[in-house]
């Protein structure tokens, strides 16, 4: 972070930004910073990232129950091979997850298996995303009467949060860390496709203040990600890793919490095709975090979480449609990981969800609330209390070291 505050999203600096933009002709965002990356100082040593991965994330497809011999029936194209690593007797990884074996190995990624928020049967991505991010109970998607972020209520908890206490980019707010907590925000509707006289303006306009300038250093780095001689894979590992280093700067510095989200999850056809594209992405950025992070990843930890998982039975198309049980994504040397947490509800037809989805056997909230009493140390009545309203924890899954 710099070491001049950020302002709040509602002050003067925020709208001279705007005003800045239009006076250089700016329209609508540039696609990288679609995403969002928001940030915390918070009392602590512990770090904390969530990724949001919007589209529903195949769980079936990224960690492989290759011990249930149900998988090939239901899935012909799509059930893997030997190239996919084994990480246990029964379980197989995406050979695109194929750098994250290191982690692995090293007590630094684990999984959730059969995991599903509270939502059911619509899914609906807005809806599923909406709930993910609100953290609340509701079957039928219905957000907590603040319509708040969890995030934003672990916040509201931790003594010394201020208004540095989150810090975004991006043109959309993640409602993952929306409430009463104060936070700052850096979110430009600008299209970053400028001659290089605009940027020079621009630098020059930003130089007093340390902030922006840092701001929109970062938004032209992001803005030149995409090389039209590099595959689609490429340069979407190319823009991850360059949002995770933003992120490892901020905390190394002064932040202690980051997100942001990362797309392209949605794997109606050809899954084949498109599902390593995002795997490259999320491999990317985790590797990027812990490389970036350097001794600090010892106290990060790294949770990467989605709406909901997709049909047990692959489609006419070669992928998937939208179901209710998946997986979630532990990274971080602040993990007990080598894991994979969660009973397995088996494959079979009369174990299937509307004989259609992977059963979920756990609410992921909970994962989510044991890591923040691991990492914050936050009690678990104010957690089943108010971060997550009505959960019951469970038991501990051991899941941070």
């Amino acid at each position: 972070m710099q070491d001049t505050p950020p302002r709040t999203s509602t002050g003067p600096s925020r709208r001279r930004f705007l005003a800045r933009a239009a006076a250089l002709g700016c329209s609508a965002a540039a696609s990288p910073l679609i995403t969002p990356v928001t940030f915390a100082a918070l009392p602590t040593d512990r770090r904390l990232v969530v990724i949001v991965l919007r589209g529903a994330m195949d769980g079936l497809d990224v960690l492989r129950p290759a011990g249930d011999p149900m998988l090939a029936r239901h899935r012909t194209t799509l059930s893997g091979g030997e190239d996919a690593p084994a990480l246990t007797d029964f379980h197989r990884m995406h050979p695109a997850l194929v750098d994250l074996l290191p982690l692995w190995r090293a007590g630094e990624l684990s999984f959730a298996q059969a995991v599903s928020t509270p939502y059911r049967d619509r899914r609906s991505h807005f809806d599923g995303q909406d709930l993910l991010e609100n953290g609340g109970g509701a079957a039928d998607g219905a957000l907590t009467p603040g319509r708040d972020g969890w995030l934003n209520r672990v916040l509201a908890l931790m003594p010394g949060a201020t208004a540095r206490s989150a810090f975004a980019v991006g043109r959309e707010n993640l409602l993952l860390l929306s409430g009463t907590a104060d936070t700052s925000q850096w979110a430009p509707d600008a299209d970053l496709d400028l001659s290089p006289q605009a940027r020079l303006l621009l630098s020059k306009v930003y130089a007093e203040d340390p902030l922006f300038a840092r701001a929109a250093e970062t938004a032209f780095e992001l803005a030149d990600l995409t090389d039209p001689g590099e595959t689609m894979t490429a340069n979407a590992a190319r823009r991850a890793r360059a949002l995770a280093a933003f992120a490892a700067q901020q905390l190394r510095a002064d932040a202690r919490i980051a997100a942001f989200s990362i797309t392209g999850w949605d794997t109606h056809i050809r899954q084949h095709q498109s599902l390593p594209r995002a795997l490259g992405e999320l491999q990317a950025a985790i590797l990027t975090l812990k490389s970036e992070l350097g001794a600090v990843w010892g106290d990060t930890a790294v949770l990467c979480l989605t709406e909901f998982g997709r049909t047990v039975r692959e489609n006419g198309n070669r992928g998937t449609d939208h179901g209710t049980g998946g997986i979630a994504v532990f990274a971080g040397g602040a993990l007990r990981g080598g894991a994979v947490h969660g009973a397995w509800p088996g494959l079979a037809s009369g174990d299937l969800y509307q004989d259609r989805d992977l059963m979920p056997l756990a609410d992921v909230r909970s994962y989510a609330a044991w890591a923040m009493r691991g990492l914050f140390g936050l009690e678990r009545s104010d957690l089943e209390g108010q971060v997550f309203p009505g959960l019951d924890m469970g038991d501990d899954p051991r899941l941070i070291a």
